[in-house]
């Protein structure tokens, strides 16, 4: 009888609740069910698969067209139990084909005027004659194979089903127009230097790529309009770049004939950087590159790289570059970080370029795994930052005498973490940018983010942490959409997809799990998921099950919804027991110096200036039900004379569930910090009272004092409220200096 009456009334208690809206259920029906391929644990299942795609590939790159012209041979590996009966290549370029779907389904309008350079962009002035020309597609003995071009897609059918366990081979010849990215962005194309009159080509997206067929989705054959990136197959590259004989080239993989395509000098120069820890050495000087920018040979080379287990391949090529390279002592590699760029970005370039390459594999090794790649290369190119295998494009540039800001020396320290930082997340846990930016942009922002502060501690914040979000959370909520949506839909993909989920995952570390569970459950994700294809349900289960935290109210509120943080402190009751010294039937007492009086315009704005009575009194009999022992009441009453206790009514103005970080400043300035976990609201999740007993007395509460949670309305975070909204922004001023 006593078991259903305690049940009832916990049933009863919760069902008189109007204020549960189910964020505290678990996530269950919203993810994909557990299978053999992918765990309820998060980890890939006994019978997980994924495919392969190996590439041999020859382009050359004409210098003087600014084309480039190919041919490859794809080699496919059907690892899945699914017999396919044709197969669906990637066609990047054709974003930029005359036929796109991209600028017809872009929103613009007018207004009062418009640069001449958005006007030849936005109204297609340029002409310009993109996409990418199929020459021929042919299977192994050269017989040509059935296909159509879909905008950015390309179907193959194959003569019979590739049946689970086998391989195909195809070949393919193209060749395209490169883009001017002055003229018309993108993430790839040319830069046109007319000083000197030469370029450098920052090449990718340039042969057609397979798409990934996985056990979720089938075929990614989603259409690339430009937002959502890449969705791509692991496999082994054996690429030939022809190039004019002055080029140098940056590439994905290993260089495999320096001796070929070095002078003597510089092939010395190469080998030894392989052993150079303390410093770079300069592979090509700046007086050699400024040499080779008047040369314009004729004559061509072809460089030979070479990827192993990689999902792209992407070069750069210019007579301009600058290269140093210096080698990284990891635990189980040592990796060559390398630095291309022109005499424009010399003096700034040369400093932080190679240095910060270091520092970034060094900070996500120590997060992740060791980065596994024999290279790294950050490639210089203007108004660029953009991520493939072992390289990435970034800009940052000085001025023409050679000096430049701090802020643009903090904006190309920033953008070369990022995109080194890339190599992690997806290029090694290979997501589907396609369809999740934010598991690639967002967990990467947040990596970024904690490189920054472990090893530049005189940076500016520069996104990704809980307090640069505030704005954007709140926002006309119109305009705002869940983390978990499409990269195309996004109305401000930069919030969405990289600051968003950045300052998500800092206040899942800091403040609901703690650094030492976050970072092995982290980790724990990273090594599961390395050279594998992971679907968000494998991030969020993996963090569950490798810290014991139940984070589905987390996934709820942060990632599927757009509800923000808002907690705000609506009361706060004063206590003492009437034994106490505290004289409470002293109405007219004057309030200590601290105490704020309440007054008609300023109503629950301020504590009791007097103590409430709080009697304690010995426990009934009753109370004790079987049990022989009983509690000293003389020696709790005692203990708790000289205790001040404080009733706090908190309540949920923006909707999304969030540990409560208050501090307390009591009347000698002294301060304490605690954390209430969110779970707190589980019973209801709009209102909640929480009491807390101290020795001495409390003065001020803050709500959020160091801005780690993203609350919106700092406010209504301060009680007693101040009166003048002057002396409340000072003491903001003054917590966040502290």
């Amino acid at each position: 009888m006593l078991t259903c009456f305690l049940v009832t009334t916990y049933f009863c208690t919760v069902g008189q609740s109007s204020n549960w809206q189910g964020k505290f259920e678990q996530l269950g029906k919203e993810l994909p069910t557990p299978n053999e391929y992918r765990l309820g644990s998060g980890a890939p299942g006994p019978k997980y698969w994924q495919q392969k795609a190996n590439y041999d590939i020859h382009v050359t790159l004409d210098d003087i067209n600014q084309t480039i012209t190919g041919e490859e041979t794809i080699t496919y590996f059907n690892n899945s139990p699914n017999a396919l009966s044709y197969l669906w290549l990637q066609l990047d370029q054709n974003i930029l084909d005359e036929d796109s779907a991209t600028p017809k389904v872009a929103l613009d309008g007018l207004h009062n005027s418009q640069d001449t350079k958005s006007a030849a962009k936005n109204f297609n002035l340029h002409n310009f004659k993109g996409g990418l020309n199929i020459e021929h597609v042919l299977d192994e003995d050269n017989s040509a194979l059935k296909y159509v071009i879909n905008q950015t897609m390309m179907r193959i059918d194959l003569p019979t089903p590739l049946t689970s366990g086998e391989s195909v081979k195809v070949k393919i010849k193209w060749n395209y127009h490169m883009a001017d990215r002055m003229k018309l962005a993108g993430r790839n194309g040319y830069e046109y230097f007319p000083e000197d009159d030469n370029y450098i080509y920052a090449v990718a997206q340039f042969y057609p790529r397979m798409a990934v067929y996985d056990d979720v989705n089938g075929w990614q054959n989603k259409q690339y309009l430009g937002a959502g990136e890449f969705a791509l197959t692991f496999g082994d590259f054996n690429v030939n770049i022809t190039v004019p004989s002055d080029h140098i080239i940056a590439a994905t993989g290993e260089l495999q004939n320096p001796e070929k395509v070095l002078s003597a000098e510089q092939l010395e120069r190469y080998v030894a950087s392989k052993k150079s820890f303390d410093k770079p050495v300069f592979i090509v000087t700046k007086d050699e590159a400024v040499k080779n920018e008047k040369s314009k040979s004729n004559r061509q080379v072809t460089w030979t790289f070479s990827a192993k287990n990689v999902r792209d391949f992407a070069f750069a090529s210019s007579r301009k570059f600058i290269w140093d390279a210096q080698a990284v002592k990891l635990d189980s590699n040592t990796p060559l970080a390398m630095s291309f760029y022109p005499k424009e970005s010399y003096t700034l370039w040369s400093k932080v370029s190679t240095a910060t390459i270091r520092t970034t594999l060094e900070t996500y090794s120590k997060y992740t795994f060791d980065y596994p790649y024999p290279v790294a290369n950050s490639v210089n190119s203007a108004d660029i930052g953009m991520e493939y295998p072992m390289i990435c494009f970034n800009y940052g540039r000085t001025q023409p005498d050679g000096s430049y800001s701090d802020w643009v020396k903090f904006k190309t320290i920033n953008v070369i973490i990022h995109e080194i930082g890339h190599n992690y997340f997806p290029m090694i846990v290979n997501s589907d940018e396609r369809q999740w930016a934010w598991m690639d942009e967002g967990i990467n922002t947040f990596l970024q983010n904690r490189t920054r502060l472990e090893n530049y501690d005189y940076f500016p914040n520069m996104g990704g942490t809980a307090i640069e979000i505030v704005d954007y959370m709140k926002r006309d909520p119109n305009l705002l959409r869940p983390i978990m949506t499409n990269p195309e839909q996004m109305v401000s993909r930069g919030y969405n997809a990289y600051y968003l989920p950045s300052a998500a995952l800092n206040v899942l570390r800091e403040t609901v799990m703690g650094p030492e569970l976050f970072d092995e459950a982290f980790k724990e994700y990273a090594k599961r998921w390395a050279f594998k294809h992971p679907k968000p349900a494998d991030f969020f289960r993996t963090m569950e099950d490798a810290s014991a935290v139940d984070l589905d109210w987390f996934w709820r509120g942060w990632f599927f919804s757009t509800e923000h943080v808002d907690i705000s402190i609506d009361d706060v009751k004063w206590y003492r027991t009437p034994s106490s010294t505290v004289d409470v039937e002293n109405k007219t007492k004057k309030s200590k110096k601290g105490d704020l009086q309440r007054s008609e315009n300023n109503k629950l704005l301020a504590i009791n200036d007097e103590p409430l009575p709080f009697n304690i009194k010995p426990t009934p009999r009753f109370h004790y039900n079987e049990f022989q022992s009983r509690i000293d009441d003389a020696a709790i009453i005692e203990n708790l004379e000289s205790k001040n206790f404080y009733e706090i009514t908190f309540t949920n103005q923006g909707g999304l569930i969030s540990p409560i970080v208050i501090e307390f400043i009591f009347d000698d300035d002294t301060k304490e910090q605690q954390t209430i976990p969110a779970e707190i609201w589980r019973l209801d999740e709009n209102t909640v009272k929480k009491v807390f007993v101290f020795d001495k007395k409390v003065v001020n509460v803050v709500l959020d004092p160091y801005f780690e949670t993203a609350d919106t309305d700092m406010t209504n975070n301060l009680y007693p409220r101040k009166k003048a909204e002057s002396e409340f922004d000072k003491f903001l001023e003054k917590q966040s200096e502290q």
